[in-house]
Formats: C-alpha cells, sequence, structure tokens
C-alpha cells in the first residue's frame, strides 16, 4: 500500500487500537506509536453498552470477545441509605436484541487482548511498542512526526496524526498546551475478588450500583462470571494515581453507620486495591488542527459514572474513520474531514460528560435528598429508566 495512504495513531489504548482496525477498514495503512515496552492492563474491567459493542461487532470482533465478555441480566440500583434494591434494569439476551448489539461486561485486558490479536493480523496494521510520540510538525501533504526509541529520535511521514493517547495526551500537549485535565476531586478505587466469595445468590449475574452519602459503588461480573469486579468512588487527593491503596481508608469511608453489610462484605473480599484520581478534559475545547486530530480520552477524558469512557473513545474510532474514508487520496481534504469528525462527535460526548457528572452527584446524595432519590426512582420503574439510556444506547455511526 503506498506512503502517501499512511496514517499515524499515538497510542495503543483502546481507542488507537479500535481506530487503527477501523481506519484500515477504510484502506488507510495504519501505523500505531506506543511509549510502552508491553502493553499493560489498565483497571481490571469495563463495561460495553450496545453503541460501543455494536461498532466492534462491525469490525469482526464478535467471536473474540463474544467468547470472554458475559452478558449481565441486569443493573440492579441499590440504596445504602434502605440497603435494599430500589429497581433492576433488564438486560439480558432479550435486551440486546432490541438494542441490536449486545451489553458486555468484561475484563480490561480480554478487551485489549482482542484488539491486538486482529491488529496483529491485519497486513496493513503496524504496532510499534516502546516508541514515543515526541512532536509533530504540519507539512504541505501531511505531517512530518518525531518518535523516539530510547534515545534515537526518527522521523516519519504520513496524511495525519491521530492523538489517541490518553488523559495526559502528549499529542494534545504539542497542539494546545493551554487544555490541561482538571481534578474532579474523586479517587476511583479498584479490585476484584472471585464471584465465590459474593454476597447473594444473584450478584455475580448483575451490574449493581450502590448509591450512598458521598460514595457509591460498582460491581459486575468479569472472566466468564469467574470474578467480580469493584469500584468504589469517594473523595480523595489527585496524587494517587496508580498507586495501591489500604483497605483501611475505605472501610473508614463505608461505615457500618451508613453502608449495608454486602458493600462491606465486597470491599473486605478484595485481596489488593488500586486507586486512580479521576481527571477529566472538557469536550468543548479543540480536538483538530491541520491534519492532526484527538481521539478518546485526548480530547475528551469523562467521569466514568455513565459507563461511557470506553464507549465514547470506540464511536470516535468509529467516526473518525467514516469522516477520512471519504478523503480519497487528496491529502487536502484531511483537515476538512477531521474537523467534520470533530463537529461531529462534540454535542453527543459533552452531553454523555454532562450526564456523567449529574449522575455522580445523584449517586452521592446524602438524608432527605437520598429519599427523595429513591422515590423517584421506584416510582418510575425500571422500564422508564431503562428508556432514559437509549440516547445512548442506540446510537449509530
Amino acid at each position: 500500500m503506498a506512503t502517501t495512504r499512511t496514517i499515524i495513531v499515538a497510542g495503543a489504548g483502546i481507542g488507537g487500537l479500535t481506530a487503527a482496525l477501523a481506519l484500515a477498514a477504510e484502506g488507510f495503512r495504519v501505523v500505531i506509536l506506543e511509549k510502552a515496552e508491553r502493553l499493560q492492563e489498565a483497571g481490571a474491567g469495563l463495561q460495553l453498552s450496545p453503541n460501543a459493542s455494536r461498532i466492534l461487532i462491525e469490525l469482526g470482533l464478535r467471536e473474540r470477545l463474544g467468547a470472554r465478555a458475559t452478558v449481565p441480566e441486569a443493573i440492579g440500583i441499590m440504596s445504602a441509605r434502605s440497603g435494599k434494591e430500589i429497581a433492576r434494569l433488564p438486560l439480558g439476551e432479550d435486551a440486546g436484541l432490541r438494542a441490536g448489539a449486545p451489553y458486555w461486561v468484561l475484563r480490561r485486558a480480554d478487551l485489549q487482548a482482542a484488539l491486538l490479536d486482529a491488529v496483529d493480523e491485519h497486513p496493513d496494521i503496524e504496532l510499534r511498542l516502546g516508541s514515543a510520540f515526541e512532536d509533530v510538525v504540519t507539512q504541505g501533504r501531511g505531517v512530518t512526526i518525531t518518535r523516539r526509541r530510547g534515545a534515537i529520535p526518527e522521523q516519519e511521514s504520513a496524511l495525519a496524526l491521530i492523538g489517541a493517547d490518553g488523559v495526559w495526551s502528549a499529542v494534545r500537549q504539542r497542539l494546545f498546551p493551554q487544555i490541561q485535565p482538571q481534578f474532579s476531586g474523586l479517587v476511583a478505587w479498584r479490585g476484584t475478588f472471585d464471584a465465590a466469595r459474593s454476597p447473594g445468590a444473584d450478584s455475580a449475574k448483575r451490574v449493581q450500583l450502590w448509591m450512598g452519602s458521598n460514595a457509591h459503588l460498582v460491581a459486575y461480573p468479569i472472566s466468564g462470571g469467574a470474578q467480580i469486579n469493584v469500584v468504589a468512588i469517594l473523595r480523595g487527593p489527585s496524587d494517587a494515581a496508580d498507586e495501591s491503596g489500604e483497605a483501611v481508608e475505605l472501610n473508614q469511608a463505608f461505615t457500618p453507620r451508613h453502608w449495608p453489610e454486602p458493600v462491606r462484605r465486597m470491599i473486605g473480599a478484595v485481596g489488593s486495591w488500586r486507586q486512580w484520581p479521576l481527571f477529566t478534559v472538557s469536550a468543548a475545547g479543540s480536538w483538530s488542527s491541520g491534519p492532526i486530530a484527538l481521539l478518546g480520552d485526548a480530547a475528551h477524558a469523562m467521569l466514568p459514572f455513565a459507563a461511557q469512557g470506553a464507549g465514547m473513545a470506540i464511536e470516535d474510532a468509529a467516526v473518525l474513520a467514516k469522516c477520512l474514508g471519504g478523503c480519497e487520496d487528496d491529502a487536502a481534504e484531511i483537515p476538512a474531514a477531521l474537523r467534520r469528525y470533530a463537529d461531529l462527535r462534540r454535542a453527543r460526548v459533552a452531553r454523555v460528560q454532562r450526564t456523567a457528572r449529574r449522575n455522580g452527584k445523584i449517586y452521592h446524595l446524602a438524608g432527605a435528598a437520598a429519599l427523595a432519590r429513591d422515590l423517584f426512582i421506584a416510582s418510575i420503574g425500571a422500564e422508564r429508566m431503562l428508556a432514559r439510556q437509549r440516547w445512548i444506547y442506540e446510537w449509530q455511526p
């Protein structure tokens, strides 16, 4: 394939790998630059609602992911105030049929492995590990990027550069240094435990959302239901990045006075915790400049309270590829295509960001406000609650 059809993707996370597959499907040669020498799991589990799983299936990953993912029967909305389930949103196979794609929960490493397998098998995608993006210069027919492997800088030309290198994006820092991630004041504690130790016979078959005073907890099955992934959200410092956390801090936050025994049992069952401070990047910022664009967390890192961080990156990849696919071999059309991509994505992503922020506030209500929230959720019923998610789940590129 001609080098004039080359696009460089910085970052081999979920967004970058999906973008590479989607761009290759549009006839581009793709080079993925990843600064890590080997790819490692970042966070144990994730949720892929139909808007995201649909895209992955269209890229040919149904068999790979279907064998590794779990389809939960429902989302249980739980109140720490009462200790009870106040609504159960049905998922399962029937819900997947209605949405046209399944709702999957799985290990992040399993999704990454499936994407990597597909990338490795594709003749027009090259993954370069231990190769860090360093600089980019726009030229007449695209870009020239500088990458570094060890102490050796090297240059390479391409039609476009896509920055899919996460919340601390080096590409964004090079293009738009004024756009900086903002700390939310919240920290996510993540861990897993064996499903056999799960409180409740059906807790290994559903997603649980426990809402409580100034904190909340999400638990769901991964590894084919053999393990339960737990994410606890509470206030914390911004410098807790990727550090092991002591359970004593969680026990102090999730006290018996405010949290029921099933939650405390799950926290106690986790053998090892990791903690991540939650940073955001506003979707209202710049996403592209000439033949360079941002994707996923690099463009719009969001709070995880709508379970759409990975989903939005996957959607970005599909729209980006379609916009660039219409450029034929005319490099002059690339900047306009990337602006079109940003214009198509910005409003939806901003709405998801707002939804996630609002959800976080609702989840953390206390006292009379928590009681009113619980009564409202119980009164409108599961079907109406699920209907409120349709604008997310039923989206198609």
